[in-house]
């Protein structure tokens, strides 16, 4: 694929799309970074794109009119409380929206690139083995949010059978600054930033500590979504790729962590609330094929990546109309 690219990030306004389309830039200058958003403009993007997943015939004449030359498709609803709550709403959002956007790439711009963001969730309940999971394990979704994944992982790879130009990026879990209290990490770090500032007593209400996921630092996830766009014409059509550290970590073991860092003493209580009615115990991921096919390897240090969330955290809680609050 020649340069400049156009290259449209979906979900753009999100915690992981602002880092992509950041990185985009840095990486390519003279590419044109197309947003698709409806919550204004993007940092580093040359446009904004108020793409709709679940308005097909509207999607289809914003992407004729960008013309495109890769998508990579973030958008989603991606907390796995939030899709225990409203079920269906996930699945309209991860399915139904991802199916219409293939749908239509597939028909209108069938030479356009579609990165599909799935997740290492859709594997679930098969991490009860024990051992390091490939993309050959597999797909046992313990949760609505995995499911739908799984579901739009499947269907897209299916059409690509069928001429959909298609890569799926399977990430573990995602952390860095940025990011929703929706996630376990960002949860302790704004939890820890406000009983700093006194904003809430000093009691820090968590869900399950003795779980263990393969957590990656965010900015590693989207360096992983260049190395496919920089690979994409030698990959092979449909290819699935795992994105993972291939080291797990205890979430009590990231608390002590935190705790260490903050200079007030905080009791910890379990919620009820916070537990999860189906979860997997221990998540680790092997992602060879992404370091043979992409040449990447996760790259963060763990300690800076927990320093800049807390940072982040602590900033937030102190700005002007935070959403931190």
């Amino acid at each position: 694929m020649p340069l400049p690219w156009r290259i449209l990030v979906t979900g753009a306004s999100g915690f992981v799309g602002r880092h992509l389309v950041r990185l985009i830039r840095d990486r390519w200058p003279a590419a044109t970074v197309l947003a698709a958003s409806r919550e204004g403009s993007v940092a580093g993007a040359d446009e904004t794109v108020p793409l709709d997943l679940l308005d097909r015939a509207g999607m289809a004449v914003l992407l004729e009119a960008a013309r495109p030359d890769a998508v990579v498709h973030l958008a989603a609803q991606a907390a796995v409380g939030e899709s225990f709550q409203d079920p269906g709403r996930t699945w309209r959002v991860n399915v139904d929206g991802s199916l219409a956007l293939a749908q239509v790439l597939r028909d209108k711009l069938p030479e356009c690139l579609l990165v599909l963001a799935s997740s290492a969730e859709v594997y679930g309940l098969t991490f009860q083995s024990g051992v390091p999971l490939d993309e050959a394990a597999p797909m046992a979704p313990a949760n609505p949010y995995a499911a739908s994944k799984a579901a739009a992982d499947l269907a897209l790879g299916e059409m690509a059978l069928r001429g959909l130009r298609l890569v799926r990026v399977r990430p573990f879990n995602q952390v860095g600054p940025g990011q929703s209290d929706a996630f376990v990490i960002a949860a302790f770090a704004r939890q820890l930033a406000r009983i700093e500032a006194g904003l809430q007593p000093p009691v820090l209400r968590v869900g399950a500590l003795d779980r263990w996921r393969d957590f990656l630092d965010v900015r590693d996830v989207c360096a992983a979504y260049i190395a496919v766009l920089e690979h994409a014409d030698g990959l092979p059509p449909g290819v699935a790729i795992n994105i993972a550290s291939g080291t797990s970590r205890r979430v009590g073991d990231i608390l002590q962590a935190l705790l260490a860092r903050v200079p007030v003493a905080v009791e910890v209580q379990v919620e009820a609330a916070r537990l999860r009615p189906t979860d997997v115990v221990r998540v680790a991921g092997d992602a060879s094929r992404a370091a043979d096919l992409l040449g990447w390897r996760a790259a963060s240090a763990w300690d800076d990546t927990l320093d800049s969330v807390l940072a982040d955290w602590r900033g937030r809680v102190h700005a002007p109309a935070s959403s931190a609050g």
